[in-house]
């Protein structure tokens, strides 16, 4: 799970059958897959600042 905020109206196709329509300025926690799709597609920006935390400190140990 990930917590993102959607920049632009985003449909997550987790199926052919299935659409599930997220608005623009919705912040919410989505599953990992809807996160990532939605971030590489520019419509979502994340919020999840652990994941960030972790590279910085894997950053600075190097």
């Amino acid at each position: 799970m990930a917590r993102v905020r959607f920049t632009e109206d985003y449909d997550y196709k987790p199926t052919k059958q299935t659409t599930v329509a997220y608005k623009a300025g919705i912040e919410m926690t989505v599953k990992q897959e809807c996160a990532d799709r939605a971030i590489a597609a520019g419509k979502a920006v994340s919020l999840d600042n652990t994941k960030q935390s972790v590279k910085a400190a894997e950053q600075v140990a190097e």
